[in-house]
């Protein structure tokens, strides 16, 4: 699938500019690609209902990549919250 892409022109400071060539060369990408990252993660965790919005997103993002069972997951919480809850009731007897 092609990706329409438009070239532009901005001015960065100094320091942005060994950043943004820092964490190209980290994550072995381009720096539009660095740019692109860096964009869309301030769009998430700076939108609309704010970084706390945006973790919530990333965290259902990923449970629905990962097609995690959250109902399984839930039965597993509780029954180990309850037998901590036990192990602590007799220890206090």
């Amino acid at each position: 699938m092609a990706v329409t892409t438009i070239k532009s022109t901005y001015s960065l400071d100094v320091e942005s500019v060994h950043i943004l060539e820092e964490l190209a060369r980290r994550w072995g990408v381009s720096k539009s690609e660095v740019l692109r990252h860096a964009i869309r993660n301030a769009a998430t965790t700076h939108g609309a209902g704010g970084a706390a919005l945006g973790a919530l997103d990333r965290l259902q993002a990923s449970v629905h990549r990962r097609k995690l069972d959250v109902a399984h997951w839930e039965r597993e919480i509780t029954a180990e919250r309850q037998a901590v809850q036990e192990r602590l009731t007799h220890h206090d007897r």
